[in-house]
């Protein structure tokens, strides 16, 4: 049993006789857990034969099981390699919203009653008294009552007083399959009366169509609810509940156009298909931008299909997964589903159930969809797998990417990894043997990849000194665009108005009062925001330092470049892509389709519009400041630039005409800039990977971040001072082999305080995977571990992507 709990252990119960014909491995229960009730997932049979005492499980929550038991090894495996609990990777795949627990209740006693009405008792407990006086209330509904928090230790005093009851109510697991109301003709025998004229329509309608939903009726006739429960009570008409899938689409299935392969294509679909089913294989798919790498993913998927195999295909965000959805369900319709956490909950859960009784054989969504239930994987497909969005970066810190690989090998599958920069790790599991290469070098239209051009934004600055980022050669180039009748992509990875909110008077940096972060105004929110936790202030706030209003503000955002667009350019037509204006359901669609219509000239975006989107109309991609990554403490801040450059030069010169890029940097000379502007990956990695070797980052070695957090900056540091103390202790004792293991800190995180935690990290590497994890086992939850209180957070992030 795993239980839904940050514990790191299995427990054993018994099943009752009068639920041994219902409990399965799969399948969620009702479990005691020391004073509570929770949910646990049943992963198996204990094969101990011992006459332990074990409790009962209280209930079997689900009709079938939720997942195959082949998937349980699945979990265990990920489990034991992100040092996370195993409940809680189970409750990290399945569906959000299917747990159950008991959750604390107070109830005001009559001793509290007389207590509220005493002048003796305290504000506070008077305050508590007041709100249970309206009904009974959860911890939780008590403090946002009362608008403080409210200390165990003062409802425990309450409760020795008698002026309070605690009983706990299981709440939880809400979703449930969407059911709609049918209705249906009875014999005729039920018709020996006469029946009204619009009773007759219901009737003629049934006979003619079979059976109706309610809704569908009411579309004809308006009155057909009170029709149909009248009718159902003469006997003429039976009501029952259909369960029905909650779609998740939208639109239609296009019809589906299969182009004709390019040689390449067609020489790299021989080299993969003929490996289906023959046991497990990774191949990195290495293709250009715009060489046609998702037709060769449609068709290694008609080949796994017509083997009878499943097919998981990732897609790095969802703003990628419904054009790569359009063109799976126009191939193959209703046996496409898909998986991602820009679904409802329903629909997810609708989906997740479609898998699992085998209504669907290839599931596409974001990193989550590595968890889809299949249990005859065949092909795994992840498209752009350098993207760091495959990387979870809370709670199980997992990589889908690195899951897919293993997920291959518990299927046997076969695994394609695309991309058109791939990953330093990636490439070197190539060169090793440990990967197989596909390639497709040229652009499926014969287009040539787009001219790449630098311009130094050092010398770029106006009559007054003051720095010009939408540079003279980059406004050329959009007019110019513009007059052709093309469409433009302007690129900066920087949401917001400007970054950099500073007092004129006094020179004080508008920061976060949470992180230490600069805030960023957002013009059209009037408002500065943190984009770290959330924290927002009025835009007229004045300099918290001197008190003045005269706010400067420097930086450049997404926001600031479409003004500039505007101005620019009052004739073009200006949209933006970023994480403001995509916040909807439906927009990145809408916005898609207005530029593929044309009715967009400009499009100004984040790193949302770099990946896997395809802009037949763009011509001109203008990177705005290519160096934003480039400096950033953490060693693969080269790599990240290198492939988000690539990445949004590849989205140029698609269709017909040729494409152009200009890329202003403030480092011209930089490797990374260079290899970008050449378009020139190998060079690119031979020098990245000569770095990584010399220092002995990743790939020659594995990581584990240690983050340590707290409230209390003293508490915080020297508990990661003990921690790093311990660990040291841990590799002096540990003999020949620890000296292959290398301890780093802890120091504070280059982003010190984030949501008023004080943050220190500790990174811990070495070339023995097996020796690393022993080490942060025992460091973690060995008996020597340290005791880290309650204000104190420590997590563990294996293979750790961002180091801030």
């Amino acid at each position: 049993m795993a239980v839904v709990l940050p514990v790191y252990e299995t427990f054993s119960y018994s099943v009752p006789a009068h639920l041994s014909d219902q409990a399965r491995p799969g399948m969620r229960v009702l479990v005691p857990f020391g004073r509570r009730t929770v949910t646990g997932y049943l992963i198996g049979p204990d094969r101990q034969t011992d006459s332990r005492e074990i409790k009962q499980i209280l209930d079997v929550l689900d009709d079938s099981p939720l997942f195959p038991e082949t998937m349980i090894p699945f979990f265990q495996w990920i489990a034991s390699y992100y040092m996370h609990p195993p409940g809680l990777v189970v409750n990290t795949a399945l569906p959000a919203g299917l747990n159950m627990t008991d959750i604390a209740v107070l109830t005001i006693d009559e001793n509290g009653i007389q207590a509220l009405a005493s002048s003796s008792t305290g504000p506070v407990e008077k305050s508590i008294l007041a709100a249970l006086s309206e009904g009974p209330a959860s911890i939780k509904q008590l403090q946002k009552k009362i608008g403080r928090p409210v200390p165990w230790a003062l409802i425990h005093r309450m409760r020795q007083r008698k002026w309070l009851l605690l009983d706990r109510r299981i709440e939880g697991g809400r979703i449930r399959p969407k059911t709609i109301r049918m209705v249906a003709l009875e014999k005729s025998e039920n018709f020996s009366r006469r029946l009204s004229r619009q009773r007759r329509a219901i009737c003629d309608i049934l006979k003619a169509e079979g059976d109706l939903s309610v809704p569908a009726l009411k579309k004809r006739i308006p009155t057909a609810a009170t029709l149909v429960r009248g009718m159902q009570k003469a006997g003429q008409v039976a009501v029952y509940e259909k369960t029905i899938s909650r779609d998740p689409f939208g639109d239609p299935i296009e019809p589906d156009t299969t182009p004709r392969l390019t040689g390449e294509q067609t020489r790299a679909v021989r080299q993969m298909a003929p490996l289906l089913g023959r046991g497990f294989k990774t191949v990195l798919l290495a293709g250009v931008t715009g060489s046609g790498k998702t037709e060769v993913y449609l068709r290694l998927t008609r080949a796994a299909i017509s083997k009878k195999m499943q097919v998981l295909v990732l897609v790095p965000e969802i703003g990628l997964i419904s054009q790569t959805e359009r063109r799976f369900r126009a191939r193959f319709g209703e046996r496409v589903a898909v998986l991602h956490s820009g679904l409802s909950r329903g629909e997810r859960y609708d989906q997740w159930l479609r898998i699992v009784k085998e209504e669907a054989a290839i599931a596409i969504g974001a990193r989550s969809c590595i968890f889809a239930p299949f249990t005859d994987v065949g092909l795994i497909i992840v498209d752009e797998e350098h993207d760091s969005s495959y990387k979870q970066e809370t709670g199980l810190r997992y990589n889908a990417r690195d899951l897919a690989v293993v997920r291959g090998r518990h299927h046997k599958a076969l695994v394609i990894l695309g991309s058109a920069t791939p990953s330093v790790q990636s490439w070197h599991n190539v060169t090793i043997g440990k990967y197989d290469l596909a390639t497709l070098s040229k652009r499926i239209n014969r287009q040539p990849l787009p001219e790449i051009r630098t311009v130094d934004l050092s010398l770029s600055r106006d009559e007054r000194g003051i720095q010009r980022y939408i540079t003279p050669q980059l406004q050329k180039e959009i007019r110019n665009t513009l007059d052709e009748g093309n469409q433009a992509l302007i690129f900066l990875n920087r949401r917001g108005f400007s970054a950099f909110p500073i007092c004129a008077h006094c020179g004080q940096a508008l920061r976060c009062k949470n992180c230490d972060i600069s805030l960023t105004l957002h013009k059209k929110a009037n408002a500065f925001r943190c984009h770290y936790c959330g924290f927002t202030k009025a835009a007229t706030s004045a300099c918290p330092s001197c008190g003045s209003e005269d706010i400067k503000l420097l930086g450049m955002g997404t926001e600031k470049v479409q003004e500039a667009m505007v101005q620019l350019f009052p004739d073009a037509r200006v949209a933006r892509m970023d994480r403001d204006t995509m916040n909807r359901k439906g927009a990145i669609v809408r916005l898609l389709k207005d530029l593929k219509h044309r009715r967009i000239d400009i499009l100004v975006g984040t790193q949302m519009v770099a990946k896997g989107h395809d802009f037949p109309g763009i011509t001109l991609v203008g990177v705005v400041c290519a160096d934003l990554t480039l400096n950033f403490p953490d060693f693969r801040s080269g790599e990240r630039t290198f492939q988000l450059l690539a990445q949004v030069a590849g989205r140029a010169g698609r269709g017909e005409h040729p494409g152009k890029v200009v890329l202003q940097t403030f480092n011209p000379d930089h490797f990374t800039i260079g290899a970008a502007k050449n378009q020139d990956f190998k060079k690119f990695f031979d020098q990245e990977i000569s770095f990584r070797k010399a220092l002995a980052y990743p790939p020659f070695s594995r990581m584990v971040a240690v983050r340590i957090s707290g409230k209390d900056p003293q508490k915080t540091a020297e508990m990661a001072g003990k921690i790093g103390t311990n660990g040291r202790r841990m590799l002096a004792n540990a003999g020949p082999g620890g000296s292959r293991v290398k301890l780093m800190g802890p120091i504070e995180a280059p982003l010190a305080r984030i949501a008023n935690r004080h943050r220190w990290q500790l990174l811990i590497s070495s070339p023995d995977v097996a020796g690393l994890h022993r080490l942060v086992h025992e460091l973690m939850q060995g008996p020597n571990s340290v005791a880290t209180g309650r204000d104190i957070r420590v997590s563990v992030d294996v293979d750790p992507f961002f180091l801030m």
